[in-house]
């Protein structure tokens, strides 16, 4: 039995509290909340499961296996850190951190204390998203060329305190949804290597830099492969696309729902195989953030007793760097060349 103390009681933490209590083999023995009102809600949502204010009495317990970290991302690194000092294995919500230095900061400290650190980018465990790269590793549309993703939604919900809206605590929005698109993109294009450049176009209802209404990156891999990655967050319901085109065929898909959090969505993923004529209409099992997040944790627990990260920190940091250099070009205006490196890319003069 791995035992959870889960970091973060707020409404995406919630869920993550009910898919612990229902993954096989995990137990929620431990909750931090950051006020008053999100411990009073973890009590009647748990009874007998030990709620505390302050996440340092969480990472004290010796009882507690792992910990589940579902905060604002700018704790994310604070957090992070402690509990891996503290001698404990960690699945992290995306984004990893708001800056390359802070990715260093837990995969060194993972490192040092011999502990699993596992980045929250729960797409790839989607029956939908997911099907994207096997039919790509399985040579079913040849070699890729081109991928579109779009995300056309309502506004972002504030968060507690509404630190959604402040760019010092969110980073920018390019690490909310984006990030998650690049990790999928990156994920199936990795036998093309890294991607090598990015340029951003975005525009926003007179909000901060980071904050943009609707962004679009064009990135670019080794070769004549790119992608078209865009979200507007000026739209309503929650509606997201995938195509990609490879030499020998294609694929799309598609999810609907009134709200991003549903268990009763409209969607489809169609494929047109190498030397087919016409497309196939794939059946999947129902897909959507929730089912992704039990499923994240069933697998957690098996991550955790094997050693072995569902995402690792060196992948998660990969897409860190995508996100502030698309950031970047969206503020200077042009193309910028992609540097992973050990250290973070220097700037551009």
């Amino acid at each position: 039995m791995v035992r959870f103390g889960l970091i973060g009681y707020g409404l995406w933490g919630r869920h993550h509290a009910a898919a612990i209590v229902g993954a096989p083999g995990a137990e929620l023995a431990a909750i931090a909340c950051a006020d008053g009102d999100s411990a009073a809600a973890a009590e009647k949502a748990h009874p007998g499961v030990p709620v505390y204010r302050d996440y340092r009495e969480v990472l004290a317990r010796g009882d507690i296996d792992a910990v589940d970290v579902v905060v604002p991302n700018h704790l994310h690194c604070e957090i992070g850190v402690a509990a891996l000092n503290a001698g404990k294995d960690m699945l992290l919500e995306k984004p990893m951190a708001l800056t390359v230095e802070e990715c260093d900061r837990l995969i060194e400290a993972a490192r040092r204390n011999e502990r699993v650190l596992s980045i929250g980018h729960e797409f790839r465990l989607s029956t939908q998203w997911g099907a994207f790269k096997t039919i790509i590793e399985a040579g079913d549309i040849g070699v890729p060329l081109y991928a579109n993703v779009s995300l056309f939604r309502f506004p972002y919900r504030p968060g507690t305190g509404a630190w959604r809206y402040e760019p010092g605590k969110v980073g920018s929005w390019t690490l909310e949804e984006p990030v998650h698109f690049f990790d999928s993109l990156m994920w199936y294009f990795e036998p093309w290597g890294d991607p090598v450049s990015v340029l951003s176009v975005g525009s926003s209802k007179s909000r901060e830099a980071g904050m943009s209404d609707n962004f679009t990156t064009i990135v670019r891999w080794p070769g004549s492969l790119y992608a078209v990655v865009t979200q507007t967050l000026a739209g309503f319901e929650h509606h997201h696309i995938m195509e990609i085109v490879g030499t020998d065929g294609s694929i799309r898909t598609w999810w609907s729902g009134a709200m991003d959090r549903t268990r009763d969505p409209a969607f489809e993923i169609k494929v047109q195989r190498k030397g087919q004529a016409a497309c196939e209409v794939l059946k999947v099992p129902p897909s959507g953030e929730l089912f992704e997040l039990e499923e994240e944790l069933r697998r957690a627990v098996t991550a955790f007793r094997e050693r072995k990260p569902i995402v690792s920190g060196e992948e998660a940091r990969k897409r860190i760097i995508v996100c502030l250099e698309a950031e970047r070009s969206l503020a200077e205006g042009k193309e910028l060349a992609l540097a992973f490196r050990d250290r973070p890319a220097p700037r551009a003069r």
